[in-house]
């Protein structure tokens, strides 16, 4: 049950106008369950896919699995968020409002429409998201530019990430109705996108440089 505040809704700051706002009607654990059901299908489906592809190594395929998956979460999720102000609306239990309307528990910044995080979540679901599914079809068939575009989506998450965290701690970084929604949801939830776009930035950068240095000494026999 959602304690409710002065603005007649769970979320911090308590004074936060949301005029119709309808209290989350999935419980939590039915909607981390959806989400965490859909990935694992979506990432166990890719792995059995990629293992069809010739010469396809283990970090290849693993690479794959990341990018259908974030792909997806940028474009279904934060898509429906970007395009879908009036989210906490919603009467019914449409479970992609019922999503943000939980999250927004962790970040009010959700719910409350700032201008920063629809921005990010906006070029994220329509650059990025695209861009990732983009990553799958350039490694699965060796595309050459397949590394310099990971590594492009990868600098871009690191950077909307940088954005999300510095500009919430720059406004005050008290949009959480609670210490464990703060840890859970806006901490992490939100560390993949660090952790995960940073390895596989090193990766990338390391991939290039090699190919460069192999290309150095041809071009230098040539002159």
């Amino acid at each position: 049950m959602e304690t409710q505040g002065e603005g007649g809704h769970p979320y911090i700051p308590r004074d936060l106008k949301l005029p119709g706002y309808v209290p989350v009607l999935l419980s939590q654990s039915t909607i981390l369950s959806v989400y965490g059901i859909s990935s694992l299908l979506v990432v166990s489906f890719m792995w059995i896919l990629s293992g069809r592809f010739p010469k396809t190594s283990k970090t290849e395929r693993l690479l794959m699995c990341w990018w259908i998956f974030t792909g997806l979460t940028h474009m279904i999720l934060e898509g429906y968020f970007a395009f879908s102000p009036e989210f906490y609306k919603k009467k019914t239990p449409f479970y992609l409002a019922e999503v943000w309307k939980e999250y927004s528990k962790g970040d009010s910044r959700y719910a409350g429409r700032d201008s920063c995080v629809v921005t990010v979540e906006g070029i994220t679901a329509v650059l990025e998201g695209p861009a990732c599914l983009l990553s799958v079809y350039a490694i699965a068939t060796k595309k050459s530019y397949r590394y310099t575009l990971q590594l492009a989506i990868s600098l871009g998450q690191l950077y909307g990430t940088a954005v999300y965290f510095i500009t919430s701690y720059l406004e005050g970084d008290n949009f959480a109705a609670s210490m464990y929604y703060y840890y859970a949801y806006y901490i992490t939830a939100n560390s993949f996108w660090i952790l995960i776009p940073t390895i596989i930035s090193i990766y990338c950068w390391k991939r290039i440089s090699a190919a460069l240095r192999v290309q150095e000494p041809k071009k230098t026999k040539l002159r």
